[in-house]
């Protein structure tokens, strides 16, 4: 599957840092015994799934040794079945133990929320609708766990609160009430926003979401709808728009009814459960020692 690349931005490079210095505290105390030696390893999957992380996995173990060699056997975003081998390693065998634990973690994490989404994004498969991530994710990991979600097929929705306008129900509760408050919420943030900025409106009822199209939303987040409410109210809705680009998005939907959803004639299904409700990937490292 094809995937865009991870920047390797220096926000990203000082948690890698970070994340291995957690691991190594003032120094591997098992070092001493691996001293001189050099050695090869590999990864293999203990269970069928997507595989997520690689990229990572070359970069934190050159940050612990520039010798160290990583060759990748699989992308990220390839499907990978129980016992296939995944990547290969050489070099120093204290770096090699030292990059381990945190090297499969985070592969195991990617690799689970690749996997859960792939699972959701075949359920769709056909139907038109994309399945789209949400802000529900772990602090410091949302770069990679959004990265997670594309390797899975599925897209990002907002990076951050900075590029695009999502107005909830408090936004509209504290700017009046819905009447009056969409428009001029939308209105404020028009002329607050960049010009390529969107405004997306949560709806949890059939007159908010009419009101925010009047009001010229860009998109409408239809939170909790039933299928029978969708069904009826996204024609509207398109009525209301007046041939106007308007994307129309569900959310708290149950995975199991994905393609009933899909059938409603909305454009994305968001989803917070490939970040919040998947199962690490067990990924395995086992060790080659090589001759001096």
């Amino acid at each position: 599957m094809t995937t865009t690349c991870l920047p390797f931005t220096p926000q990203l490079e000082a948690q890698l840092r970070a994340w291995l210095a957690e691991d190594l505290g003032r120094g591997d105390l098992t070092a001493a015994a691996l001293a001189g030696c050099s050695g090869r390893a590999h990864w293999r999957a203990k269970a069928d799934g997507v595989f997520c992380g690689g990229v990572l996995v070359e970069r934190l173990f050159q940050l612990l040794d520039p010798g160290v060699v990583v060759r990748l056997l699989v992308r990220d975003g390839v499907a990978v079945a129980a016992g296939q081998r995944l990547l290969e390693l050489e070099g120093a065998a204290e770096a090699l133990v030292a990059g381990e634990r945190t090297a499969l973690n985070l592969a195991m994490r990617l690799s689970g929320i690749a996997t859960a989404t792939a699972a959701l994004v075949a359920e769709l498969e056909g139907t038109g609708v994309r399945l789209a991530d949400t802000r529900k994710t772990t602090p410091g990991l949302r770069v990679l766990e959004k990265y997670a979600v594309r390797c899975g097929g599925g897209i990002n929705h907002r990076q951050g609160l900075d590029d695009a306008a999502m107005l909830k129900e408090n936004h509209l509760a504290w700017a009046g009430g819905v009447a009056g408050g969409v428009e001029a919420a939308i209105a404020a943030v028009r002329a607050a926003a960049p010009w390529p900025a969107r405004v997306i409106v949560e709806a949890e009822t059939a007159a908010e979401a009419a009101a925010a199209v009047r009001a010229g939303a860009d998109g409408v987040l239809l939170d909790e709808f039933t299928t029978p409410q969708l069904a009826e109210l996204v024609p509207q809705l398109r009525a209301l728009a007046q041939g106007r680009q308007l994307v129309l998005e569900a959310s708290g939907v149950q995975p199991e009814q994905l393609r009933s959803y899909a059938a409603t004639g909305i454009d994305l299904i968001s989803t917070s459960a490939p970040i919040t409700r998947s199962a690490w990937l067990d990924l395995s490292m086992r060790f080659e020692p090589v001759a001096s």
